[in-house]
Parts: C-alpha cells; sequence; structure tokens
C-alpha cells in the first residue's frame, strides 16, 4: 500500500496551507472567537475536563484544540508531517500548547507511535476512515487505544453517499470494503481553494456500516449508539444546500440520504 500512502501524503501536505487560507476553516475566525467542539459532539460526550482525549487523522488540529478549549488534555495523531506542524503552530497561537500535543504517524503505527498509552476518549471527525485500505487493523488500533471505562466517538461520511456518483442519486461506486482503491485525479479539495493542487492523485476506500462497526464490537468495544445523518459537513454533491454553518443537506423536494453517521462505544 506505500503507493498509495505515499500519494494521499503528498496530496494532503499540499492541501494544508490551502486548508490554513480557506474560509471553510476559517482559522484566523477560530482564533479570534475562541471556539469550542461542535454542540451535538459536547452533547455525545459531556463534560471533558481533565480527561485524556486523542484525535486520530487530526489534520491541522482545529477539532483536537477545541476539545482542549473544553477542558480535555488532548493529543491529535496524523501522517501529515506539514499538517502537523500546522497543528502544533496553532496550538501555539491558540494558547493551547501545554495542554495539547501533536504526534506526525499513520493511523496503523497509533498504538506503538504513542507509546502504548491508552485515552479516556479516542475521537474521529469526518473524512477519516475512507483514506483506510481496511477497517479492521483500524479497530485494533482503536480499541488499544481506549482506556477501561473510556469511550470512542466517531462521526464520519456516510458509505452510502460514498457509493453514490457526483451528479445523481445513483450508486456507482462500491459500497462495501474492496481490495481496489477508489482513484482520484482532482485540482480541488473539499474546501475553497485559492489555487489548484500539484498532487492532484488519491486514492480512497470504502467501507460499509456493517463492517465497520462489527470491526470494533470485534476488538472488544460495546457499541452505546449509532445515528445516520441526513447532512454532512460540506458540499458532498453539487446539489445539496446549506442551511447552517457546515450543515449541508438535501434541497426540499429531493429524497432525505444518510450523508453522514455518528457511533459511540465504550470499553468495559
Amino acid at each position: 500500500m506505500n503507493e498509495h500512502l505515499e500519494a494521499n501524503r503528498a496530496n494532503w501536505d499540499e492541501r494544508t496551507p490551502v486548508h490554513l487560507a480557506s474560509r471553510f476553516y476559517d482559522v484566523e475566525g477560530w482564533l479570534k472567537d475562541g471556539r469550542g467542539p461542535r454542540a451535538a459532539e459536547v452533547e455525545a460526550l459531556g463534560d471533558v475536563s481533565g480527561l485524556r482525549l486523542l484525535h486520530l487523522q487530526c489534520h491541522i488540529g482545529l477539532d483536537t484544540l477545541s476539545w482542549a478549549r473544553a477542558g480535555a488534555l488532548v493529543t491529535g495523531l496524523d501522517f501529515s508531517p506539514v499538517a502537523i506542524a500546522a497543528a502544533r503552530e496553532l496550538a501555539r497561537r491558540s494558547g493551547l500548547s501545554g495542554k495539547s500535543e501533536f504526534v506526525c504517524a499513520d493511523v496503523y503505527d497509533a498504538v506503538e507511535a504513542l507509546g502504548h498509552k491508552t485515552f479516556d476518549i479516542v475521537y474521529v471527525s469526518l473524512g477519516a476512515l475512507c483514506w483506510l485500505p481496511r477497517v479492521n487493523p483500524w479497530a485494533e488500533q482503536v480499541a488499544a487505544l481506549v482506556a477501561p471505562g473510556g469511550r470512542f466517538y466517531i462521526h464520519d461520511g456516510h458509505p452510502l453517499a460514498d457509493a453514490l456518483g457526483e451528479e445523481r442519486l445513483v450508486v456507482e461506486n462500491d459500497y462495501f470494503e474492496e481490495v481496489e482503491p477508489y482513484l482520484e485525479d482532482s485540482e480541488d479539495t473539499y474546501t475553497d481553494s485559492t489555487r489548484p493542487l500539484v498532487n492532484q492523485r488519491t486514492y480512497s476506500w470504502n467501507h460499509g456500516i456493517g463492517e465497520t462497526i462489527n470491526s470494533l464490537i470485534g476488538q472488544g468495544l460495546r457499541l452505546e449508539w449509532i445515528l445516520e445523518h441526513d447532512w454532512t459537513s460540506w458540499q458532498r454533491f453539487p446539489f445539496l444546500v446549506e442551511v447552517g454553518r457546515h450543515h449541508w443537506t438535501t434541497p426540499a423536494g429531493m429524497p432525505r440520504i444518510p450523508m453522514s453517521f455518528s457511533l459511540l462505544a465504550y470499553r468495559p
């Protein structure tokens, strides 16, 4: 998988400065306004004061640091050294360096890279699973990182949405995990862009809801709940409408489809 990993890493390295300058992430606004975690995530996880929280595939660390603002002691992990450097700089600028740590490593190597530490909360936010060839070894890492009595939370894109074509609600891609990745060449990212990317090729994979749930259960985590949502955080399809900040859904008169899901599990 090295060819796929290296192409994806080069793409995400190049995305980082684009995302830092984008309206989508609004880094300067985030620094100025002191925004914390999303309301739905606070509702799911409650008071995190003093808890150790690990954010896997954290990118530039805004979501990670938002939890630090809520009182957690946070660690972010990502495979892009450019993104990790940006996250550390954002921690410095936001005054959260003392409550945060950022580690550069592939998520499949997270346990070793983090020194076999465990965390009260392991957290994954939108746009993570599609970059992983296999969900079972990911679940092994996740489960090993959750402390006894700790929780795992994920909010990610729904595999049905990823199986649909870009222009029409027609299944064009695999819903279930397959050996061969989906190859895409795109000069854009999911954010507003100021310039086309040079490293345009990426490889991604889909993972069915059942595959994801069973991989976690198989590692000893217990499912508390799962929700499917008719919205996602970016304009996944050209016909979606934005009804709130980072809240895109189908317009009136179109069928509602699952575009993201959230899941909470715990280690007994």
